[in-house]
């Protein structure tokens, strides 16, 4: 982006960041889901980090967010209130864990415990009775909800000694008595919780203490933030001590010594551990277990440098739609597509998504160059849940269902079906079209992608992952392994052909792409003269016929085809992934001027290595014999190419005299 796009972009997060802020934190009505908010929130950060001088002191970046409400006692924090800094990722685990040690100079061991998701509260005893319960608020000062968390079951009014105490922890929803508040509110008609995080911070905020003590609410507490006796010197030792004085304390918790051992108590509680427990909770948060390395490590302006929250994947993320495309059903339906900024949901990345029809494109606003909310319907199939319009850039551009495509048969002709939201080729067999064009562009002699046959491209345009031949450029691992019989070892190797594929030559790539009349001699002849791709491009019918061995019937195919607008843009879509070797300029030979016909299996080298010996000493290939051709070249079985060439006298060679000529 240029600097005044990303500058726009900057101001649009912060002011959207600032508005679903206020809905969550203060009003606890949001709009967002919370990995959208994170990721937005993220994108702000590292556009901060590369652009320190958009930088902003009011920016949700660099505050903690959350105003007390207006009706709620404010309660100033004795102690600071800190948040977590969040990891998405094993390299940012890592990372975390570098700089760890950097400062402390030895191998830091960890304490693990799940991050409830629910509201933060704080909790304050004198001589050990409860004296005052207050939310976060904005990290200085937050609201007086005493009255409302004596009514939780799990908080003690007393202690098991008369100590002072100030400790922090989370106030939950029970995910059981979630489902049956809001199956009550849907019977009585009234608006149900969006999640548990957020009826448990409204019942907590509520003025009436009757409305919390009706709702299954639950506490957790796991720091503390100051004692009037010896502070326990590590974190385990920590919560052990909120244990001996009758403090509610998570038993899900584990010691690390290692970042291995941090990584599979994630992968544990990403799994279906997660539904053995009546709570929700969002990830992992993992702590350094000394409190000596805890202090040398200290705070950044908004959180600890000693701790931070491991989220599990998001099921909804935002990303930018990049372009639209066309994608052809086996019964010739065409379906757009949204080719997307590659982006991670529900632990798969994911860079397209089904838009499914002009009118759901229309209702939902969809331009490209928009952000969108995307998620996965039943954790397979990605889908576009909403647009973001606060976000929409300048450039933004409409798109609208084409009249023709070069996925259709015929003249590309496109129809709405008469009755349905649907469109579908004219030119029945389009699928079938389709098929055969993506096998032969994978085939050996063009792209040679192994592994990538006509009933691999078949089942991959069924499942809707691949209509054109860029598609398979974008194919993922985890896409393949969702499809029954794609085992990891074959979505390995494909995706790793795909990979090397995206090195081709010239001749290579003009084989690929079914030009009319364009076989492997004609690609060799354009290539050889043109040497690059742009230059064919521009080329002209009448420059293009005058080629010897081109002639006006392939020049006006050839020239026809770079004319065509989809033909354009699939190159500009395909140059985004292939680097296209430069052919060498056509220099002469000793076989310049020669046809050359091979038949039959030579003893020593293959036909294709041959064929490039041919056109490496200036000659030409041909399929077939005529009074034309030069010389054939026979090997064992040679079949009805040497009867003709006996028939016409043509000259007939062994591997040896074909060797000598080529040295000659």
């Amino acid at each position: 982006m240029t600097p005044r796009k990303v500058r726009e972009r900057a101001e649009k997060l912060r002011e959207l960041l600032a508005y679903h802020a206020h809905q969550y934190y203060t009003l606890d009505v949001p709009e967002l889901p919370d990995s959208v908010y994170d990721a937005l929130h993220s994108e702000l950060r590292e556009i901060e980090r590369k652009y320190p001088e958009l930088v902003q002191t009011d920016s949700v970046t660099q505050r903690i967010i959350g105003k007390p409400l207006p009706f709620l006692e404010k309660v100033k924090h004795a102690v600071p209130q800190w948040s977590f800094n969040d990891a998405f990722s094993e390299e940012e685990v890592r990372a975390f864990d570098k700089r760890v040690r950097k400062v402390i100079d030895s191998m830091p061991s960890y304490d693990l415990e799940l991050k409830i998701d629910g509201l933060k509260i704080v909790l304050t005893y004198e001589k050990g009775l409860l004296v005052c319960a207050a939310t976060r608020g904005d990290g200085v000062t937050g609201e007086d909800v005493t009255h409302n968390v004596r009514t939780i079951r799990e908080v003690p009014e007393r202690l098991g000694r008369p100590v002072d105490l100030i400790v922090e922890g989370e106030v939950y929803f029970a995910r059981s008595g979630f489902l049956q508040l809001n199956a009550a509110r849907k019977a009585r008609g009234e608006p149900e919780f969006a999640n548990p995080r957020n009826a448990a911070a409204g019942s907590i905020r509520q003025l009436d203490p009757k409305v919390a003590a009706a709702r299954s609410l639950g506490a957790f507490v796991y720091d503390v933030a100051a004692t009037s006796e010896v502070f326990p010197p590590t974190q385990s030792e920590e919560l052990a001590y909120l244990m001996e004085l009758g403090l509610p304390v998570n038993p899900e918790h584990r010691h690390a010594d290692s970042i291995e051992d941090i990584f599979s108590y994630w992968q544990i509680w990403r799994g279906s551990a997660r539904d053995k427990v009546d709570y929700q909770i969002d990830g992992i948060v993992l702590k350094i277990e000394s409190h000596a390395a805890q202090e040398m490590l200290g705070y950044t302006g908004k959180a600890p440098r000693f701790a931070i929250a491991y989220k599990f994947p998001p099921e909804q993320v935002e990303t930018i739609i990049e372009d639209i495309t066309l994608q052809v059903g086996r019964t010739g339906k065409l379906t757009p597509v949204a080719h997307l900024r590659p982006v991670a949901v529900a632990g798969t990345t994911v860079a397209r998504a089904t838009l499914h029809n002009e009118d759901f494109i229309k209702e939902k606003d969809i331009c490209i160059g928009d952000t969108v909310i995307l998620q996965k319907a039943g954790d397979i199939i990605p889908e576009i849940v909403s647009v973001m319009k606060e976000l929409r850039p300048k450039g933004a551009k409409t798109w609208n269902f084409p009249t023709r495509s070069a996925l259709c048969g015929g003249d590309g002709g496109i129809e709405r079906v008469p009755g349905e939201a649907a469109h579908r080729c004219r030119e029945a067999g389009s699928f079938e079209q389709q098929a055969r064009k993506l096998t032969h562009f994978a085939s050996k002699h063009a792209l040679d992608i192994d592994g990538c046959g006509r009933e691999t491209i078949r089942l991959l345009m069924e499942r809707g992952l691949i209509s054109d031949f860029d598609d398979l450029f974008e194919l993922t691992k985890d896409e393949l392994l969702a499809i029954e019989g794609f085992e990891k070892t074959k979505a390995t190797n494909l995706v790793t052909a795909i990979k090397n594929a995206r090195k081709t030559s010239l001749n290579r790539l003009l084989i690929g792409l079914s030009i009319p009349h364009v076989g492997e001699e004609i690609s060799s002849i354009l290539a050889a003269h043109f040497t690059t791709l742009g230059a064919l491009s521009r080329a002209s019918e009448k420059s293009l016929s005058s080629i010897p061995g081109i002639g006006s019937i392939i020049g006006n195919s050839v020239a026809t085809w770079f004319q065509d607008a989809n033909n354009r843009a699939l190159l500009a879509r395909l140059r985004e992934y292939l680097s296209i070797k430069k052919t060498p300029l056509l220099s002469r030979g000793p076989l310049t001027g020669q046809t050359v016909v091979i038949t039959g299996t030579l003893p020593n080298i293959s036909r294709d290595d041959a064929v490039a010996r041919v056109r490496q000493a200036g000659g030409k290939i041909s399929n077939s014999v005529s009074a034309k051709t030069s010389f054939v070249v026979a090997g064992e079985a040679p079949g009805l190419k040497f009867t003709e060439a006996t028939r016409l006298s043509v000259p007939v060679i062994d591997e040896a005299g074909f060797l000598k000529k080529l040295r000659s």
